[in-house]
């Protein structure tokens, strides 16, 4: 979206790819019906409590919008904005407490299916990059973050989780893009093992600061060092 923003997309077109089925309907929603979505945001606002929350989040609907209303809605309200899904791909995160949630931005909504126009959407695995990148072109991938701690293990995003052999295929990928001359950029979490893993010839390793509520503790959240990894 920012690159979109600066007009630095290119000619080429755009390829956003997940292995989740239900962020790929949300954002399938969002660009073929913007209106209806935000028409359906609107009703999740207006009947928005706790009990109306665990009855979004117990039903899975059919339709198109309705998915990707369901998705940010449980997004807006829920604790910290996580996206955690069981063994089943089902999102099982509890109800946030907020006095106002913003459930449904309007100006954004349309901002975001203005760009998703030009993008092509498809439920895929990362492995699959490889088969569609040409020299010069750009890819970032966003992973489930290697966990900082045995406590902090916040990977399941998808029903088949993201560990450590998952990683370990990821910087497979890293690398045969690299060797193919395609520009890459990750990002991980800070911890001994991503930098090990990423430690080479070609390679940086950026630090920079985020924002991260999910701990439980109020005065563990902040702002953290996370690692932004770079070919190029």
């Amino acid at each position: 979206f920012e690159l979109a923003r600066s007009k630095s997309l290119g000619r080429k077109q755009p390829f956003l790819s997940d292995n989740n089925p239900r962020l790929i309907a949300t954002y399938d929603g969002v660009k073929q019906d913007v209106e209806g979505v935000i028409e359906l945001l609107k009703g999740h606002k207006a009947k928005h409590c706790k009990e109306y929350y665990y009855k979004v989040r117990a039903k899975v609907p059919v339709e198109l919008p309705e998915r990707a209303a369901r998705i940010i809605y449980l997004n807006k309200t829920c604790y910290n904005g996580l996206f955690r899904e069981n063994s089943r791909g089902l999102f099982n995160v509890p109800c946030g407490k907020y006095k106002n949630p913003l459930i449904c931005d309007e100006e954004n909504l349309r901002a975001v299916a203005k760009v998703l126009k030009k993008v092509r959407i498809e439920q895929r695995h990362f492995e699959s990059v490889c088969d569609r990148v040409e020299e010069g072109d750009f890819v970032y991938f966003d992973p489930p973050y290697h966990p900082v701690s045995k406590t902090a293990s916040f990977t399941s995003y998808d029903k088949a989780g993201f560990g450590e052999d998952s990683q370990l295929l990821l910087k497979k990928v890293f690398s045969q893009l690299t060797d193919c001359g395609v520009k890459v950029m990750l990002s991980n979490s800070m911890t001994d093992f991503i930098k090990d893993l990423y430690k080479g010839k070609g390679v940086k390793i950026i630090t920079v600061l985020a924002n991260r509520n999910v701990n439980s503790r109020a005065d563990r959240r902040g702002k953290i060092s996370e690692a932004l990894i770079v070919n190029f």
